[in-house]
């Protein structure tokens, strides 16, 4: 039997998910003692289900990440017959590879963590680097955001379209987007001087007069979004919205787009922090639900993979 159980991380996406598969969360006990540590107590009976855990790893990442284990840990120990891990923002994955001497490559410890705890299976959504899914010696789900996002595009009728990517590294990206809606597409080449200052400097592609939607697969504190978007007015273009999987907001986000030239950040709701003004965020519930309901009977995921 499918069983749904959340952390406390993202509450409102996990009710949400249990609605469209016309169930309820498991009764469970997440609490922290006075000392910070984290204490689970499952509520039901689980035993011999295939169970769900839904909790994203966004901030505090830490305090999530570890909640996450413990649960596991907790439904492992109750006889789960089949644990995933549903995790709709991966923290950590900026952390995929050795850039520099003497650094980790967290998303492979976090993937290893995970895997320990005894999950047997991951799924998640948008991951920052794509070859994540290969840190993990168990079975990965990886849904993409897209068909989601692309089709509130279509819908607002913006015209001459032009999709940006805001750094060299998001063309691939940019690149499916502006062939899913038919458009062109521009390059913003960056500069990154901190983690949280970003200056842009030129231009590749013609945004002269048009609409432009910038595409990255997430942020926190919209400083590449809204240097980009500073250009690109500049350049001439009409209007700047962003579009992104996961907004990790903070309160200096919101201060920069409220300040920016953006005019709208179009997201998915995969973390709580996806709010405020400026701010669209586009449900991925029915999405994760589907995906949920199909790997629990045994049937095929690729065609939510579609636009």
């Amino acid at each position: 039997m499918l069983q749904l159980l959340a952390g406390s991380a993202h509450l409102d996406l996990a009710q949400e998910i249990a609605q469209h598969l016309n169930t309820r969360l498991c009764e469970a006990q997440v609490t922290t003692f006075p000392d910070g540590e984290t204490f689970v107590k499952i509520e039901e009976n689980i035993r011999g289900n295939d169970l769900f855990l839904i909790q994203p790893t966004c901030p505090p990442t830490n305090h999530h990440l570890m909640e996450l284990l413990i649960m596991v840990d907790a439904v492992k120990r109750a006889s789960a017959a089949r644990i995933t891990a549903v995790i709709p923002f991966f923290g950590y994955a900026r952390q995929d590879r050795k850039d520099e001497s003497r650094v980790p490559i967290t998303a492979k410890l976090v993937a290893n963590l995970i895997t320990a705890a005894g999950v047997d299976r991951v799924l998640t959504m948008d991951l920052h680097a794509g070859q994540i899914q290969g840190f993990f010696d168990i079975p990965v789900d990886h849904l993409y955001a897209a068909p989601v996002l692309i089709n509130h595009i279509r819908s607002m009728n913006l015209g001459d379209l032009v999709v940006v990517s805001p750094d060299v590294g998001g063309i691939k990206m940019t690149h499916a987007y502006a062939k899913a809606l038919d458009s062109d597409m521009a390059i913003v080449a960056k500069e990154r001087l901190s983690a949280t200052e970003v200056a842009a400097h030129s231009i590749i592609g013609d945004v002269n007069g048009r609409h432009v939607l910038l595409v990255d697969d997430m942020t926190e504190t919209a400083g590449t979004l809204v240097a980009a978007a500073g250009l690109l007015i500049e350049r001439g273009a009409s209007s700047v919205r962003a579009i992104v999987s996961h907004a990790v907001l903070n309160e200096l986000a919101h201060k920069r787009l409220a300040e920016s030239l953006i005019e709208e950040l179009i997201c998915t709701n995969s973390t709580p922090m996806a709010a405020g003004d400026k701010v669209t965020a586009l449900s991925v519930a029915p999405l994760l639900a589907e995906a949920i309901n199909r790997i629990s009977q045994g049937k095929s995921v690729s065609s939510l993979f579609q636009t």
